[in-house]
């Protein structure tokens, strides 16, 4: 039975009350004392961002997995009192140890997270089975001794006892997870507060990091099949780096949308490449496939030296911490609601230098292999979803198959554009 299909999620949500009650019991009994008080802002900030081990080193931690957080819930002023949220997450690499990140980043309160488990194993923080993280502000767990497989659906369970909102969140998962109180549980399509696992793995050179928009995060494939073309890749790497899918949905290169389209597209990728990218834990190689969002949404950036530039301007910051950084060409996207010829020439012009090789250490030509060979501003059909920009799994298939091995695993061109 393949393990994309997720089947240890039903053991693992039947276990979850008895190991609910078990994990505050575990928790309680390593107390000895009063609860000391939360880092400072500054602090929690610092412990949160820094990696275990320089970026490009093989460190003992490396992600598994990462939810770019993209903004506070709608309609969560309160959070979500008294619930707990049971986050199902794919891993790539697999460990004997997990720890987690959790994110009150779009919050105005403090987030009290009073119970918290991966695969039914309690979670503490500083050693205490409760922690409070301030608004603005995010936190790395404990190691918890867990085994945590590779290619494998993995249960983080979180119960928030009191108000506190909104809920710091990412859409459109593509991955069921689960909201329970004590009328029932509901399935969502969201993961919240929890932002990263990473695992205790000896032997993984590290971590490839992918910063991208709905293409990465895999919008138009099978919901809970693991279709995305990331994870096409952590199979053909055969689970031996971490993946760090960090693509959000809308999201652009140059332009923020937090304050547009109710925040869904998150801030842009010049913005959060410090946040979701530099700050993965075991980032060795990164991948950026952004700038169609800023060609076809609106307001529509013309220039498309502006695009160039900001691709350029992130190579060199990754560059700086010694990563290595391939590029991906901007797909057609005819027939789509907002595309114009005046658009697709934008796109066909960063194209064009992307492909010159002045922008980064290595390129994968996303655009040649999924374009209709009869009409190159369009997606082939065997690959479209339906509308005409993103892809159904036999595209993403298609994307992750492209990409050449080593260009993960070589060293940057630092100095050379």
């Amino acid at each position: 039975m393949p393990r994309r299909q997720g089947y240890a999620l039903l053991t693992a949500l039947a276990a979850g009350t008895a190991a609910l009650a078990a994990a505050l019991a575990f928790s309680t009994s390593l107390i000895a004392g009063e609860r000391r008080a939360p880092l400072p802002g500054p602090e929690a900030h610092a412990a949160a961002r820094n990696p275990a081990a320089p970026a490009n080193s093989t460190g003992t931690w490396v992600a598994t997995w990462t939810g770019a957080p993209v903004s506070g819930e709608p309609d969560t002023e309160r959070g979500f009192p008294g619930r707990t949220i049971r986050n199902i997450v794919h891993t790539s690499v697999g460990g004997d140890a997990a720890r987690i990140t959790l994110s009150n980043l779009f919050g105005a309160a403090p987030l009290v997270i009073d119970e918290a488990t991966v695969n039914t194993r309690p979670v503490t923080f500083e050693g205490l089975p409760a922690v409070t993280v301030a608004a603005g502000r995010q936190i790395v767990s404990d190691p918890v001794v867990v085994p945590v497989a590779p290619d494998a659906d993995l249960v983080v369970t979180l119960r928030t006892p009191h108000s506190s909102g909104p809920v710091t969140y990412h859409a459109h998962a593509l991955q069921t997870s689960y909201l329970a109180d004590d009328r029932g549980t509901w399935r969502t399509d969201r993961w919240r507060y929890l932002t990263a696992v990473d695992v205790r793995n000896k032997t993984s050179p590290g971590a490839v990091v992918v910063l991208g928009d709905s293409l990465t995060a895999g919008s138009g494939s099978t919901t809970d099949a693991n279709n995305r073309w990331t994870d096409v890749l952590s199979d053909r790497l055969q689970h031996r780096y971490g993946i760090a899918n960090q693509g959000i949905a809308g999201n652009r290169l140059l332009r923020d949308s937090a304050r547009e389209r109710n925040g869904r597209g998150g801030l842009g990728g010049t913005h959060r490449f410090e946040r979701d990218v530099l700050s993965v834990t075991g980032a060795r190689t990164v991948i950026i496939a952004l700038g169609i969002n800023d060609v076809q949404q609106t307001p529509q950036e013309e220039d498309p030296r502006r695009i160039v530039a900001g691709l350029r301007s992130l190579t060199e910051r990754a560059h700086a911490r010694g990563l290595r950084v391939v590029g991906t060409t901007l797909t057609p996207f005819q027939g789509y609601a907002t595309w114009t010829p005046a658009r697709n020439d934008v796109r066909l012009a960063v194209n064009e230098q992307i492909r010159a090789g002045r922008i980064f250490d290595a390129v994968v030509d996303f655009d040649r292999a999924v374009r209709d060979p009869y009409a190159p501003n369009r997606l082939l059909p065997s690959y479209d979803s339906g509308d005409r920009l993103h892809f159904n799994d036999a595209g993403y298939r298609t994307l992750g198959r492209l990409v050449d091995l080593a260009t993960v695993t070589g060293t940057p061109k630092a100095g050379t554009f």
